[in-house]
């Protein structure tokens, strides 16, 4: 029996149903969390402690929201890759089965992207930036900050980065679809420089180490997300040529 194509009704129940899958996963993974909580938080802390700061909290309830938001940000790490295979499969039913693959392909480098932009921003950029604000607080304030204040901040900074490490994959995929091509990368990559710096100063104190730390990594994706347009790019004329050639044959 062939199946034919899905009503609206038909796409909504089906999103539904994987939202509810996603929610499912979620809140088992964030009850999980919760049971190591008190080991994630220290982890998490762990570059306060060695700059000798401890966070302080206002209220008693501040400590669960504390636990809470952290257990909740481990659980949206996890369950990430299993919303990602969800939504592939939500899409998969209308594309082509090339399309199918090349999207098969590109999800697992999709998730591992954004985690390698977390880890960097973790391991470099972050502490960076946290080593300057507290030297630079201690100098005329006595530092106190709130637990709630210092997650939001960690997750401010190395969430970006998640999303910023896309950059290449976003670029592989929209000159495969043939929205972008590498002349138009590198014709616009002053202007890319430019708002490259733009956000590097944003987001990183006004210290020049800390603002080349954040602003050379993305130059850097930026001039890879090129270099694999151009490998893509040649990929998709050299298969145009060779179904151009093949009737003749």
């Amino acid at each position: 029996m062939t199946e034919g194509p899905m009503s609206v009704v038909d796409h909504l129940a089906d999103l539904r149903k994987r939202i509810i899958y996603i929610l499912i996963v979620f809140v088992i993974l964030l009850g999980l969390s919760l049971g190591f909580v008190s080991h994630i938080y220290g982890y998490l802390v762990s570059p306060l402690q060695r700059l000798g700061v401890k966070l302080v909290v206002v209220s008693p309830g501040e400590v669960i929201t504390v636990y809470l938001t952290v257990a909740g940000l481990v659980a949206v790490g996890l369950t990430l890759p299993f919303a990602l295979y969800q939504l592939w499969k939500f899409v998969a039913p209308g594309l082509m089965p090339k399309e199918r693959q090349y999207t098969v392909r590109l999800l697992p480098v999709t998730f591992v992207m954004f985690i390698v932009g977390v880890l960097f921003s973790w391991f470099l950029i972050f502490p960076t930036i946290l080593r300057f604000l507290i030297q630079l607080s201690a100098v005329n304030f006595k530092l106190m900050i709130r637990a709630s204040a210092y997650f939001s901040f960690l997750t401010n900074i190395c969430i970006p980065f998640g999303f910023i490490f896309e950059l290449p994959i976003v670029v592989v995929f929209l000159t495969r679809i043939g929205v972008v091509t590498p002349a138009v990368l590198r014709k616009f990559r002053r202007h890319a420089y430019l708002v490259s710096v733009v956000l590097g100063v944003l987001i990183s104190p006004p210290e020049l180490i800390s603002h080349l730390s954040v602003v050379i990594p993305i130059i850097l994706l930026y001039e890879i997300s090129i270099l694999l347009s151009q490998l893509v790019y040649r990929r998709k004329l050299k298969a145009k040529d060779a179904e151009g050639a093949s009737p003749a044959s």
